[in-house]
């Protein structure tokens, strides 16, 4: 997907927080340790940097919520996040975003902490940490 595609279906995702522009993403993508994960229906974008992971976004087509896909492209990331090698996953989510909020916790996230106002005045966002160390593969250990 193009920037101006990410931006076009977060716009259609978003409104509060307010969806990223076109240039937020292509300045995203030209990042070193981006991950960008595409769906039919949806993308995921995130970052790897020195042991650690952040989800930065997670964008469905509202006509194909509730279908798998988000819940396809967190798996695939946290895959993808452990295969290189980190060893816990971070994101912010809308304390107000029950769905996201669910998905987040059906798929092995947990509440690390809060930060108010984060979006906007009164929007808290909350911090959810994946432990990725349970799920990388086991290796023998080398002699």
């Amino acid at each position: 997907m193009t920037p101006q595609q990410l931006a076009a279906l977060h716009a259609s995702c978003f409104t509060r927080p307010r969806p990223w522009s076109t240039g937020e993403f292509a300045a995203l993508l030209s990042a070193p340790g981006v991950v960008l994960l595409v769906r039919p229906q949806g993308f995921l974008l995130g970052r790897i940097a020195a042991g650690e992971a952040e989800l930065l976004t997670l964008a469905v087509a509202p006509p194909a919520r509730r279908t798998g896909e988000a819940r396809a492209l967190v798996r695939r990331f946290l895959a993808d996040c452990t295969a290189q090698g980190a060893a816990a996953a971070f994101l912010e989510v809308a304390a107000d975003n029950a769905a996201a909020i669910g998905l987040y916790r059906a798929t092995g996230w947990q509440e690390a902490g809060q930060r108010r106002n984060y979006y906007a005045p009164g929007l808290a966002a909350l911090v959810m940490r994946h432990d990725l160390a349970d799920q990388a593969p086991h290796q023998p250990p080398r002699r």
